[in-house]
């Protein structure tokens, strides 16, 4: 299997094939770091924080100590908050090797403090999943939609028939962008221009829908 790894120009990864690769894609897969882990939620997680533990290093993706696990039934639901705006690209859940494994996810952008009750409405997208014990498979996003995402909400819907959930890994491939760095610039231009005009507050909440 490693008969043809070698012999591509790339020296420092000669002798260990698809050393090269993973560190490119550790880097794709690096929204875990723009999570603001403080405000994360995980719905229906049976043991709390758990969630939290699954956005993790590529690197660290097939380590089993680390886990989240669904309580009452097979759903969970992740509201995940962003330090930034995060153009979405594709997506990797990883779980057990058996009916545990998420089978399907339904995913929704910008609805901090989602819940169940929420999960009615029409996803931006949604993935049925095969198992993927390696975190190997990546399911694609719809770019157009998820171009200026500050919160992303992850419900998983259902596995493949175990009463509870079990989920090692959520891998977010995308960009990342300091969405407020605009707002900022905005609010000191209107201090400076109309120091003394209060009207400028009302200029404020709409300058959250800049993207």
């Amino acid at each position: 299997m490693s008969g043809h790894g070698h012999g591509h120009g790339h020296g420092h990864s000669c002798g260990s094939e698809g050393e090269h690769e993973p560190a490119e894609r550790g880097l794709e897969f690096g929204l875990y770091s723009r999570i603001d882990l403080e405000k994360l939620q995980c719905l229906n997680e049976s043991r709390d924080g758990d969630g939290k533990l699954v956005f993790k290093p590529w690197d660290q993706r097939n380590q089993r100590d680390k886990y989240v696990e669904s309580d009452t039934d097979e759903e969970l639901l992740f509201n995940i908050p962003f330090t930034g705006s995060v153009k979405l690209k594709g997506i990797i859940i990883s779980g057990e090797n058996d009916d545990s494994h998420p089978a399907e996810v339904r995913l929704y952008k910008n609805i901090p403090q989602m819940s169940f009750d929420d999960t009615g409405r029409e996803p931006e997208q949604a993935f049925r999943l095969n198992r993927d014990p390696q975190a190997e498979l990546e399911y694609p996003t719809k770019i157009a939609r998820f171009s200026s995402v500050q919160h992303l909400s992850i419900h998983i819907s259902k596995n493949f028939g175990a009463e509870n959930t079990r989920v090692y890994y959520i891998g977010l491939r995308g960009e990342y962008s300091q969405s407020y760095r605009h707002e900022v610039t905005i609010c000191n231009y209107e201090a400076a221009a109309n120091p003394a005009d209060h009207k400028a507050d009302s200029i404020f909440p709409r300058t959250n829908f800049i993207s």
